[in-house]
C-alpha cells in the first residue's frame, strides 16, 4: 500500500503525516477517476476547482488525511476523507450541509504566550480560546466557514468512536472502557454494533458522537468487520439474488 502511494505521487509537506495521507493527484486520477493524466490532473488543480477544508488547493500533492473535507463546487460534489473496515483511505460522499464542518481530534491542551488558551489538532490546527471542559483526545466539531470549535466529544466511555491506527483501523463502536498502564500504552476496549469486542491504543481512538449517535455519515457496513466466512457467505448470498 505504501510502496503504490510513494511510486504515484510525493506527497508536499502539509497538515497530515506522510503515511497518514494521500496526495490530491491520487485521489483525483486513481480513486475519483476525475482525470487520466499527470497532466490533466495539474489542470484541473491549476483551475482552481478543488477545495481542501473550505481553502482552494492548487498543489495537487497537497496531503489530504482523515476527516479532511474535499469540495468540488463545480459538479456539487462532497466527500471526507475516511478508513474502510480493511484500514485503506475511503472517499466518502457526503451532502452540502455536512460538509460545513469537520471533526477534529485534541492532541494537547496548551497555554501560549500572553496566557492564551489553545488546543492542537490532529490536523495540525490550533484553536484559540476553546472551552474550558476541553481536554487531550476530545474531538472538537470544527465549523470551516468561521474556523471556531462549535461543540466537543469527550473521551469517555458509552460514546461512539472510530478507530484510526493499529490492526483495527477503519472498525466504529462504543467505548467500553480504558485501561492506564503507567509506562507503556494506554489501552481502549471498544465493542461494535453486533457485539465484537476489541482492544487498541489509546492514540488510535478517534471519538465520533454523543452515545451511539454519530455526527458524521458512515460509510457502507457502519464499520463493522466480517470474519473470512461471513465475507464468503454474503458474497454468495449476493450471487444468488442475482441469479
Amino acid at each position: 500500500k505504501q510502496w503504490y502511494q510513494r511510486r504515484v505521487a510525493i506527497t508536499a509537506g502539509g497538515p497530515h503525516k506522510l503515511r497518514e495521507s494521500m496526495p490530491l493527484i491520487v485521489l483525483l486520477r486513481n480513486k475519483l477517476k476525475y482525470a487520466l493524466t499527470y497532466q490533466e490532473t495539474k489542470k484541473v488543480t491549476m483551475s482552481r476547482a478543488i477545495k481542501v477544508d473550505g481553502k482552494v488547493r492548487t498543489d495537487m500533492c497537497f496531503p489530504t488525511g482523515f476527516m479532511d473535507v474535499i469540495s468540488i463546487d463545480k459538479t456539487g460534489e462532497y466527500f471526507r476523507m475516511l478508513f474502510d473496515v480493511k484500514g485503506r483511505f475511503l472517499i466518502h460522499r457526503i451532502k452540502k450541509e455536512e460538509a460545513s464542518y469537520k471533526l477534529c481530534r485534541v492532541k494537547a491542551v496548551k497555554v501560549v504566550a500572553k496566557g492564551i488558551p489553545t488546543i492542537t489538532t490532529h490536523d495540525g490546527r490550533t484553536i484559540r480560546y476553546p472551552d474550558p471542559l476541553i481536554k487531550a483526545n476530545d474531538t472538537v466539531k470544527f465549523d470551516i466557514a468561521s474556523g471556531k470549535a462549535v461543540d466537543f466529544i469527550k473521551f469517555e466511555p458509552g460514546n461512539l468512536a472510530y478507530i484510526t491506527g493499529g490492526q483495527n483501523c477503519g472498525r466504529i463502536g462504543i467505548i467500553t472502557h480504558k485501561e492506564k498502564h503507567p509506562g507503556s500504552f494506554d489501552i481502549v476496549h471498544i465493542k461494535d454494533s453486533v457485539g465484537h469486542s476489541f482492544a487498541t491504543r489509546m492514540s488510535n481512538v478517534f471519538p465520533i458522537g454523543k452515545g451511539k449517535q454519530a455526527w458524521i455519515s458512515l460509510p457502507r457496513g457502519k464499520g463493522v468487520r466480517l470474519s473470512i466466512a461471513e465475507e464468503r457467505d454474503r458474497r454468495l448470498a449476493a450471487k444468488a439474488k442475482e441469479m
